[in-house]
Parts: C-alpha cells; structure tokens; sequence
C-alpha cells in the first residue's frame, strides 16, 4: 500500500529509495556499560568521526542503532568488503532505458540528507576505498563525486561512523593511520555480568536464572582464549542460545548449536566448552 504521508526534506525519493526508509522507528533495547552514549552525543554535536572499536558481537551495532534512534537521525548501513569499491559508496552511472542516469551511492545519500552513515566493519574494505571518506572527516565535510565533477557538501547533521574489531587485525588488514587517526574512538568490550543478564533476559526472553546461567558459561568459555579460542564468545551468541531454550530447545542442546557449534571446529576445544556446558545445566 503506498505511503500517503506528507513528504518532508527528509523523505525524498532518491533512486526510488525514500530517506525516510532509514529512520529507526522503535527503540532498539540497549543497555549502557560506561559513558558511550554521552561521549557519542558529544561527538554527533560537535561532528566528530566515531570509530567503534570491540570484538564481534559485544554491540558496537545495537548501540548505534539506539544513538539514531536516540538523535531521531536516519541511519545508513553499508557492509565492508574486500570488493567495496569507490563507485559502490559515492555512485555511479547506469543505463536505463535506452539513458545514462546517475545514482548516489549510500555514501552519497547519507551525506545529502544529514544521515548517520556507519561503515560496519571498515577494516574488510579496501585501503584505496576508504581513502575516499578523508575529505568528510576533517572541516572541510565534502564528498567529491569524481565522475560528475561535483563536491557535496555534507548536510549539517551528517556524521560518519565505522567499526573496527581490533582482534582480526593484521599487517594485511588493518586501518591506514591516515584514517584511523580522523576519528575519535569509543571501546566497547563484553558487558559486567548484571548487565549481560539483563540483555539475555530481555533479548533472549528466558527467566533470570537461566540468563545467570548463560552468563557464567560466557565467562568460563571466554577464559578459554589462553588455550586456544581465537575469540571470546559474543553477547549475540548467548543470547542466540537463551532463544532456543525459551523456545523449548533442552539446554544442553541449545548450547551445543549457539555455542559449541558456533565457536570453533577444534574438537578439543569443542570438547571443552561441552564439559561447560554440562557442568552449569
């Protein structure tokens, strides 16, 4: 059914695609650790580049969701990849009906329409790629779109987000200095147990003895990183793992898929984690 709504300067079809499409409409559920959400209120005032920083699963991306969601700004979402090149942020040319048409890539969308633009996981994405955010991040807020030979100017409530799991870094994949150091950078790790079991109550919808209990098996499998595990298990996982049991799984069961599974294929470690498991349930 089409939308009737009044179209305001922030609902305007671009590409077919409706600013507004990017608006969070209900509250993300998150839960603050630290001081994250006034240090990014302060940086979204001031417009100040963010880099997220913290391993895969702690909720860089949930708390990013609750801060555009928070601020009542649209938020785009643009995946790295190795393959992510220049053109697939700022545009390109098409053929269309027998014309050449532009299309703004979503780089280019957040940049015109005062949007939250948040590059998950910037470290995938190629060096030469990423170069092209420089000029947004310092005082001059421009986006050169090269093949139009045009500069945008940033609206004034455009901010640039990325996040960075500092754990995979490489000599091969790691961010530039000349990128990392345009952004003021916020921590994020896996929360205080009281919190992490409010998540797990509330997200995986079990009771709070069964969310303690998740808890104490993240704690115990986390510790296993001294002997083994690349990383840490994430937040997202136990909750994965508090669904399946609220939704009839047997928990030694649920935990074998979220967790066990999940984690690795060493069989020794797997080994490990199961002993856990069976030692909590």
């Amino acid at each position: 059914m089409e939308n009737k709504t009044p179209e305001t300067p922030y609902q305007k079809k671009i590409n077919g695609i409706k600013i507004e499409d990017y608006h969070i409409i209900k509250e993300p559920f998150y839960v603050e650790t630290g001081s994250e959400i006034s240090l990014f209120e302060s940086a979204y005032k001031l417009k100040l580049p963010v880099l997220l920083k913290g391993p895969t699963g702690c909720g860089k991306t949930r708390f990013l969701e609750h801060m555009a969601w928070k601020l009542s700004r649209p938020l785009v979402t643009i995946a790295c990849h190795e393959d992510l090149t220049a053109s697939d942020l700022v545009g390109r040319y098409l053929l269309r009906d027998n014309q050449t048409i532009w299309q703004d890539g979503p780089l280019s969308l957040a940049v015109k329409h005062g949007a939250i633009c948040y590059l998950d996981e910037a470290v995938e994405a190629r060096k030469d790629t990423t170069v092209v955010i420089h000029p947004l991040t310092d005082n001059r807020r421009i986006l050169p779109q090269e093949k139009r030979g045009l500069l945008l100017e940033s609206h004034q409530d455009f901010l640039i987000v990325m996040s960075y799991n500092p754990g995979y870094q490489s000599v091969m994949k790691d961010l530039k200095h000349s990128t990392r150091q345009r952004f003021l950078a916020i921590d994020f790790t896996y929360p205080p147990a009281k919190e992490e079991q409010n998540i797990i109550v509330e997200e995986g919808q079990v009771d709070k003895e069964t969310a303690a209990c998740l808890v104490k098996l993240g704690e115990m499998v986390r510790n296993l990183r001294q002997h083994g595990l690349e990383e840490g298990i994430s937040t997202r996982l136990l909750v994965y793992a508090g669904r399946l049991i609220s939704d009839g799984v047997p928990p030694l069961l649920a935990c074998e898929a979220a967790v066990t599974r999940a984690m690795t294929d060493d069989i020794e470690i797997q080994e490990a984690i199961t002993e856990i498991i069976a030692g909590i349930f």
